[in-house]
């Protein structure tokens, strides 16, 4: 019998500059999904500073269990250059989490979260070698049968009619190499306020092989007015996945379904489906 997994996976958080009529209804949301994990993918601050660090903890507090959590660039300390060179990430482990590679296996999936973000870079994202051996050995000896995510802030794909591609994870290309050696399924990430999904296959041709990039946009921020507010369910067992887009309704003033992305498991990896 196969399993189902509900992940509930929100990003960009970004307290500091948030909408507060979307906190209260995202908690209420994120409860009702019922998931098995939460997934936050990074900048749950604004500028990092102690009051934001609080008010993300106390966020955090009220979702369900587990989760994992990863920071983002907004959560370095950039107003404080000392501080952002010699402890970028104090904050987060005192305030957050003390892992920056935090990993969770329940036997139907696997997780492991890598931090993207870079104190000596104000916006863009790298993953460097010695986080692709992490991943390697983390993922690599899961069986094939577990589905198998990888979260970090910054993404592996843009969406249509996003042209900047510094925004895509530095090396990113290597990581794919070894995400398909290890037989990733999904890239969770955030940091663009945009939400979508697609198959690696229509940016990276490795033959055999297709991962899921899974982006979520902004779930309580004002900053970008390109999209509502957002988060995204998953539902997931070994051979389909769908993924809910959760919009934020002004009228309505809560979190609704919209539409939905479908995708089925092949030789060659994950395709859509109908």
């Amino acid at each position: 019998m196969l399993l189902v997994r509900v992940i509930v996976h929100i990003s960009d958080i970004h307290f500091g500059k948030t909408d507060e009529r979307t906190i209260i209804p995202l908690i209420r949301a994120v409860h009702e999904a019922n998931p098995d994990l939460v997934i936050a993918s990074g900048d749950l601050t604004q500028l990092a500073r102690k009051r934001e660090y609080l008010e993300a903890r106390a966020f955090l507090s009220s979702l369900p269990e587990p989760q994992i959590v990863v920071p983002g660039n907004h959560d370095i300390p950039l107003w404080n250059p000392l501080e952002r060179l010699t402890s970028p990430f104090a904050r987060f482990k005192k305030y957050i989490a003390s892992n920056l590679y935090p990993t969770y296996d329940d036997q139907e999936i696997a997780v492991v979260g890598i931090n993207t973000a870079r104190s000596r870079s104000t916006k863009y994202g790298h993953i460097n070698r010695e986080q692709l051996v992490y991943v390697r050995e983390k993922l690599c000896p899961i069986p094939s049968d577990h589905i198998k995510m990888l979260v970090t802030h910054h993404p592996f794909d843009l969406p249509d009619g996003y042209t900047d591609k510094r925004q895509l994870i530095n090396r990113a290309g290597r990581a794919m190499k070894v995400l398909a050696e290890c037989g990733v399924d999904l890239l969770l990430a955030g940091h663009l306020h945009r939400i979508f999904a697609r198959t690696t296959a229509e940016r990276y041709k490795i033959e055999g092989y297709g991962a899921l990039v899974i982006q979520a946009g902004t779930a309580t921020s004002f900053r970008s007015s390109r999209e509502v507010n957002s988060f995204n369910i998953i539902w997931t067992n070994s051979d389909a996945i769908t993924i809910t887009r959760m919009l934020w309704s002004v009228e309505k003033e809560k979190f609704e379904p919209s539409a939905e992305d479908h995708f089925r498991h092949t030789d060659g990896g994950w395709v859509p489906s109908a």
